[in-house]
């Protein structure tokens, strides 16, 4: 979220994927520039600070160069269920540090949101096309929704299909992280990496101007302040692809600090 956002991803992810060895790493870029989408640069100090692939949302096209390098680059995804001929792509199959094939792919939730084509059935030809435990070793689902429900659906829609389904949108990590019946890690919003001093990343001012008083005065800046790194990580069962533990990652900032603790046992 912003440059606060860009700066503890750029700062602090680098040394997680060193000091603990950290096979793929996926980061949600579409609130980098300024927040509102992303340009091709913060997209490739993502990828030089350590990430594998960087999905997207409903902001995606807010910096319309997007428009054009989002084809130049296969690990960067939109959501898989814009219409037939948007271009660039919301899946695809990557090779992780240690050799193993990972299928990610980006969706886009329907509740609250703009309308495009049913999420359900784009993650399931998804899946269809590359199988966890046959075609790929592991399966992350980056579910774009405002909706509560419709993240948790996604959840079970997929469980025992993906190692891991993480809810993106919201800015707000939720404390519910767990692993499904079925074997899917599950957190039904990774929250943001950005100023927690702040109304979902920006500075306070223009949005209490605008709830309290229905008066805008100026465009929302991004809080400039120190930052958190916000995200989920989930340990991948070798021989079945699905999730084995599950924890919230936590660094820098004003939110209480949390290393997996299975970062750490394998440290």
């Amino acid at each position: 979220m912003g440059r606060a956002g860009r700066a503890v991803i750029q700062e602090k992810l680098p040394d997680l994927v060193s000091d603990y060895a950290l096979d793929f790493v996926v980061v949600n870029g579409e609130n980098a520039a300024g927040g509102f989408g992303i340009s091709e640069q913060i997209f490739i100090d993502l990828i030089d600070a350590g990430a594998d692939v960087v999905t997207t949302g409903n902001h995606v096209w807010d910096q319309r160069e997007a428009l054009v390098f989002c084809t130049r680059y296969d690990n960067f995804l939109r959501p898989l269920n814009y219409p037939v001929g948007t271009p660039g792509k919301g899946a695809g199959l990557f090779t992780a540090r240690n050799g193993a094939q990972v299928l990610v792919m980006n969706a886009m939730g329907r509740v609250f949101m703009n309308p495009l084509d049913d999420p359900f059935q784009a993650v399931q030809r998804e899946l269809d096309a590359a199988p966890l435990g046959k075609v790929s070793d592991a399966v992350l689902i980056d579910f774009h929704a405002e909706a509560t429900s419709e993240k948790q659906i996604m959840g079970h829609f997929a469980d025992g299909q993906a190692s891991l389904v993480v809810g993106t949108h919201t800015h707000a990590p939720t404390a519910d992280h767990q692993i499904l019946d079925g074997g899917t890690g599950f957190m039904t919003d990774a929250g943001m990496s950005g100023d927690y001093n702040s109304i979902i990343g920006m500075d306070h001012a223009e949005p209490l101007q605008r709830m309290t008083n229905a008066i805008s005065t100026g465009r929302f800046q991004p809080a400039l302040g120190e930052a958190t790194l916000s995200g989920v990580a989930v340990l991948v069962d070798d021989n079945t692809g699905l999730a084995q533990k599950i924890e919230p990652v936590r660094l820098g900032g004003r939110l209480q600090e949390h290393i997996p603790s299975f970062w750490v046992e394998q440290d």
